[in-house]
């Protein structure tokens, strides 16, 4: 294969690439680690719930912090996408299975695979610090399984949970939510200036050239499309494929320009599978018609058997306008709001 003249290093764009510095998240990181700090010294760690937009740097800032306090304590951490693991069965498998020990797949009850977790806990002997990303996803009995394991092992078991959306503990029963003790961090969009800093650094270790102009117009089209770094990488990626493609000598703005038509918000469908079970009733609900909020809430009401408050149901509808998925305006006339889809 011919090398590049383009790419240095075409990885730093991709979005599972965790850098050496996060730029403009040193407060957040600096929290999370005091907050994770009291591990090290056989004390308990303060449980985390980090919320904000999509790619907003919370999950590769958990990344980060992991890397470094591992290093530094030889406390476990261990990351779980509870996408993909969200029963207290799938959990505490995956648990195991990534602090290097053995568990049955199937056939056990949960029961089972809680005290064998307990078991290899009190092996390891040391502190234990648990990401639980996507936690919109968890069904509620994980973490009261969590809390049931103090009761057999005097070691600091610290949790962070990750979501988009601040709401994750609106219909929790008091006892968890209490329980946890939950301390929160809010991941707040990038600005356009912080979004081209970022940018900038990725383009001097992705590309041999380019010009200053690329990464503006990149960073620009990152925050237009709801301040998700991702796009802009993905637009600095295209940008240098584009680059390639012609010949070029470095990246130029007209590659960039050429691209940016095609670098989309992450599409609506992808983000439609990832809301909680209330708003995927709202998406439904909705469909391509424009409603008014009392209109939706009574279908809604409707829709399921015990419906939750009007108050929490206008908070999943705040969520849903945050994240890009709708557009909430008021009335020319009256007060009353109005609601539609995101098509774009």
């Amino acid at each position: 294969m011919k090398e590049s003249r383009i790419f240095k290093n075409e990885n730093v764009l991709l979005p599972e690439y965790l850098p050496p510095v996060l730029p403009h998240r040193e407060n957040e990181i600096k929290q999370l680690a005091q907050n994770l700090l009291p591990a090290s010294e056989g004390r308990k760690p303060q449980n985390t719930f980090i919320f904000g937009p999509p790619g907003t740097g919370k999950t590769a800032s958990i990344k980060f912090v992991f890397r470094e306090f591992e290093d530094y304590s030889g406390i476990k951490t261990v990351y779980i996408n509870c996408w993909d693991f969200r029963t207290s069965c799938a959990v505490f498998s995956k648990t195991i299975l990534d602090l290097g020990f053995m568990v049955q797949r199937k056939g056990w009850a949960k029961d089972e695979i809680l005290m064998r977790f307990v078991e290899i806990f009190k092996k390891l002997n040391k502190g234990l610090i648990i990401c639980l990303d996507e936690a919109d996803q968890l069904e509620q009995e994980v973490l009261y399984d969590f809390l049931r394991i103090g009761q057999y092992v005097n070691l600091p078991l610290g949790l962070v949970l990750i979501s988009n959306s601040p709401y994750i503990f609106q219909n929790y029963e008091p006892r968890i939510k209490s329980s946890l003790d939950i301390e929160e961090i809010e991941f707040r969009p990038y600005s356009l200036s912080e979004m081209k800093d970022i940018l900038m650094e990725r383009a001097k270790e992705a590309f041999f050239s380019f010009d200053n102009a690329v990464v503006l117009l990149a960073a620009n089209h990152a925050v237009k499309k709801g301040g998700d770094v991702r796009v802009g990488l993905q637009a600095l990626l295209k940008a240098g494929k584009e680059a390639e493609k012609e010949n070029g000598e470095k990246v130029e703005v007209k590659h960039i320009r050429k691209v940016l038509s095609s670098v989309l918000k992450i599409k609506p469908r992808i983000l439609e599978e990832k809301v909680s079970d209330v708003e995927k009733i709202i998406l439904k609900i909705l469909g391509e018609k424009t409603m008014s909020m009392k209109e939706i809430y009574e279908n809604y009401c409707k829709e399921v058997e015990k419906p939750i408050n009007e108050k929490a149901f206008r908070n999943y509808l705040r969520h849903l306008s945050e994240i890009g998925l709708i557009k909430i305006r008021k009335r020319k006339v009256g007060r009353e709001r109005l609601v539609s889809k995101t098509f774009t």
